[in-house]
């Protein structure tokens, strides 16, 4: 997901099939700072589950897992409730399956 959120911020023509967006090619410059923000966000949530996961020389709080965890569940959620179907069919489930990846790796 980081990667396909750096080529949204470099002009790939994926705004059609990118969360929240309602353009179609490039998106605008103002959505590529979202996208940047976005891809800012999914390093977090990765750090924050490798280190739940144990990695050595990495330790964050366990609080930081549960925030991913409620991160992914939330923009599963919201997708779900897009007009795009791409978003709905595509999306929705990918966060799903992320937020309950998560939750396993927090809980164990």
């Amino acid at each position: 997901m980081i990667f396909f959120q750096i080529a949204l911020i470099f002009g790939a023509p994926l705004a059609a099939v990118a969360p929240g967006s309602t353009e179609a090619g490039a998106l605008p410059y103002r959505d590529r700072l979202f996208a940047g923000l976005t891809a800012f966000l999914m390093l977090f949530a990765a750090l924050s589950i490798i280190s739940a996961a144990g990695f050595p020389g990495l330790v964050w709080p366990r609080w930081t897992g549960w925030i991913t965890v409620a991160l992914h569940a939330a923009s599963a959620g919201l997708s779900l409730l897009s007009r795009k179907s791409a978003e709905r069919a595509g999306w929705a489930p990918v966060q799903a399956v992320l937020a309950g990846l998560a939750l396993v790796v927090v809980t164990a």
